[in-house]
């Protein structure tokens, strides 16, 4: 049953990371193509929902998970555990860097600019374009060392 919730953390970590991926390559390079007019196209698709939708959804469940891959491998895998608390401790600063980093651009690009404050949405844009290939990076990061702790504990068998 342990084994199973670590492929649930790594499989939800990896969904993360991709779909973060994906954000970076085809949604944001869209919402740059033609600002103040992609813009607008983005609000009005995400009138209904939005990525964020997403990954307020996700992201505390991957996190929940690493945190409970830790809490019960803690004492079998004494070897994986330094490993499972830096991907946790990884998962945790990737939303932090959400939070402080990238909502403040979201309310930006989605709702407080004008459509006719074109260097505005631009630096937002090209702020939040730039920073989500780190944001990407940590969690890679923290898939890395998940996996490398599951190499650990497949080691102790």
């Amino acid at each position: 049953m342990k084994s199973i919730i670590l492929f649930a953390s790594i499989t939800m970590a990896a969904g993360l990371m991709f779909v973060n991926f994906y954000n970076s390559v085809v949604d944001a390079k869209s919402w740059g193509s033609d600002i103040p007019n992609s813009i607008a196209a983005a609000r009005e698709y995400f009138k209904t929902v939005n990525p964020g939708n997403f990954f307020r959804l996700y992201s505390p469940i991957n996190q929940v998970l690493a945190l409970s891959v830790l809490i019960l491998f803690w004492k079998t895998a004494p070897g994986a555990r330094i490993y499972l608390g830096a991907a946790l401790g990884m998962y945790v600063l990737s939303e932090m860097f959400t939070f402080a980093y990238f909502f403040p651009r979201n309310d930006i690009m989605w709702k407080t600019a004008q459509l006719t404050d074109v260097d505005t949405l631009r630096k937002a844009w090209s702020e939040w374009s730039t920073m989500n290939w780190l944001r990407t990076f940590m969690l890679l990061v923290g898939l890395c060392l998940s996996f490398l702790s599951l190499h650990k504990i497949y080691l102790l068998r």
